[in-house]
C-alpha cells in the first residue's frame, strides 16, 4: 500500500504530470499579470478589501475568459495534445491536430482554460508551500525569522506545535498535483480527443491512404510485372538461339535491357510514393500516349499483336486518368498473355463512341503453358481500376480465346 501510494506521488508519471502542471501555469502567468496591471493601473485594486490576495483572484478571474478565447485558435489543440500525450498520460484517444471544427474549438478551449487554472494552482502551492513549510520547521531554531517573514509571528509561542504543519506544507504539492493530474487524465480524451467530425475525416483519410497503396500496388504489379515476364521470355528465346541466330540474340538481349531499365525507373517512382518522399511524380506517369512502345516491346517478347485504334488519333484526347489507367489495363493484358499464353497472336482494339472508352483484348488459349500459383491479383487490380472509374469489365475463356475487355466512361474525370 505505501509503495503504491509513493509511486502515485512521486513515480515517474507523477512528476511528468507535474511538469504538465507547470506548463499550464506558465502559460496562464501572462494573462494574469496582464489583468493584474489593468487592476493596479485603473487604480480599482485600492478599493478591494483584502488587498493584494483579493486582487490576486480577482485578476485570475478576470484573465480565465481572455485564456478561453485564446484556446479557440485552431493550433491550439496541436500543440496542447501533444503536450497532453507526452506528459499528462491520457486515459484515452488524445488528438494532436489542429481542431477545424466549431465543437473542437470548443473543446480545446474548455481544456486549455482547465490546464491553464490547474496549472496555476499547482505551480503556486509548489512555489509557496515548502517554503512556508520550512520556515514553521526552522521557527524553534531561530525566533528572528519570524521578524523576516510576518505571517509567521503567531507560531512563536509554540513554535513545535506548528511543526506538523510545516511537514504538511511542504509535503502539500505531492497530492495536490497528483489530484490535479489525474483528473487532467480523466477529462483529457473528452475534451481533446476526436469529435464526430475528426472520427469523419479521420476515416476519410485512412480511405484515401488505402486506396492511394492499393493503386501504388496496382501500378507495381502491372509495370514490374510485365516487364518481368518480358525479360524473361526474351532471355529463354535468346538461349535457345544463342548459336543459330546471333542477330536475333541481340536484338534481344538490347531489348531486356530496355524494358529492365523502364521496369527501374517505375519500381523507384513507386518506391518513392511510398516513402512520401515527394509530393510530385518522381517520373512521367505513362499513358495511351506510350501505347506504341507497350506494344513494341510485347512484340519483342514474342507475342504478335494487332492493334486497332478507332479513331486513330483518338486517344491524344482522353481525359489523363482515363488515359493512365487504360494504359495500365492494356498493359496488365499483355502480361497475361506473356506469362500465361506466350508467343500467340494478340488482338487489341480500342474505340472511343457513345462516351466511352472500349477496351478489347483477346488471344488464344495455351492449354500447354505451365501456370503459376497464387495468381489472380492482376485481373482484380484490372476491375478495381475499372470500379473506380465507373466502367464495366469482363475476363474469362471465351469461344476458345480468352477475352479480356473494359468499358470506361469518359465523363466526370478530372
Amino acid at each position: 500500500m505505501a509503495r503504491r501510494l509513493t509511486r502515485r506521488l512521486l513515480g515517474r508519471r507523477a512528476r511528468l504530470r507535474w511538469v504538465h502542471l507547470v506548463l499550464g501555469g506558465a502559460l496562464l502567468t501572462p494573462f494574469h499579470l496582464a489583468a493584474l496591471t489593468v487592476l493596479t493601473g485603473t487604480g480599482l485594486s485600492r478599493d478591494i478589501p483584502a488587498e493584494p490576495l483579493t486582487s490576486q483572484l480577482l485578476a485570475l478571474a478576470l484573465a480565465l475568459p481572455f485564456v478561453a478565447l485564446t484556446g479557440l485558435v485552431p493550433l491550439v489543440r496541436t500543440l496542447e495534445g501533444g503536450a497532453a500525450r507526452v506528459l499528462c498520460a491520457p486515459t484515452g484517444e488524445v488528438l494532436s491536430l489542429p481542431a477545424t471544427s466549431a465543437a473542437a474549438r470548443r473543446r480545446a478551449a474548455a481544456w486549455f482554460t482547465l490546464h491553464a487554472l490547474a496549472g496555476g494552482v499547482v505551480a503556486g502551492v509548489s512555489l509557496a508551500a515548502p517554503p512556508g513549510g520550512l520556515v514553521l520547521l526552522l521557527l524553534p531554531l531561530s525566533a528572528n525569522l519570524a521578524d523576516v517573514f510576518g505571517w509567521a509571528e503567531p507560531a512563536t509561542s509554540l513554535p513545535l506545535a506548528w511543526t506538523p504543519l510545516g511537514l504538511a506544507l511542504i509535503l502539500l504539492p505531492l497530492p495536490v498535483s497528483a489530484a490535479a493530474g489525474a483528473w487532467l487524465a480523466r477529462i483529457a480524451p473528452i475534451l481533446l480527443g476526436p469529435t464526430p467530425a475528426d472520427r469523419l475525416a479521420l476515416a476519410e483519410q485512412r480511405a484515401e491512404r488505402l486506396a492511394e497503396r492499393a493503386r501504388i500496388a496496382r501500378d507495381l504489379h502491372d509495370s514490374v510485372g510485365h516487364a518481368l515476364s518480358a525479360v524473361g521470355i526474351q532471355a529463354a528465346a535468346a538461349g535457345r538461339l544463342l548459336d543459330r541466330d546471333p542477330a536475333f540474340v541481340a536484338r534481344a538481349l538490347t531489348a531486356i535491357e530496355d524494358t529492365a531499365r523502364d521496369a527501374v525507373a517505375e519500381l523507384d517512382h513507386v518506391l518513392g510514393l511510398l516513402r512520401e518522399e515527394t509530393p510530385e511524380p518522381a517520373a512521367p506517369v505513362p499513358s495511351l500516349a506510350n501505347l506504341a512502345e507497350l506494344v513494341a516491346r510485347t512484340r519483342a517478347a514474342g507475342a504478335d499483336v494487332d492493334l486497332h485504334l478507332d479513331p486513330a488519333d483518338g486517344v491524344a484526347a482522353l481525359p489523363r486518368l482515363v488515359s493512365r489507367e487504360a494504359y495500365r489495363i492494356v498493359q496488365e493484358g499483355f502480361g497475361n498473355v506473356l506469362r500465361h499464353a506466350g508467343e500467340v497472336p494478340v488482338s487489341l482494339h480500342l474505340r472511343l463512341g457513345r462516351g466511352e472508352l472500349t477496351i478489347d483484348l483477346s488471344n488464344p488459349i495455351a492449354g500447354t503453358r505451365p501456370t503459376r500459383s497464387g495468381g489472380g491479383r492482376g485481373l482484380r487490380g484490372t476491375a478495381e481500376r475499372v470500379a473506380v472509374l465507373r466502367g464495366t469489365f469482363t475476363a474469362g475463356p471465351r469461344d476458345g480465346r480468352w477475352h479480356l475487355s473494359a468499358r470506361i466512361p469518359l465523363e466526370g474525370h478530372p
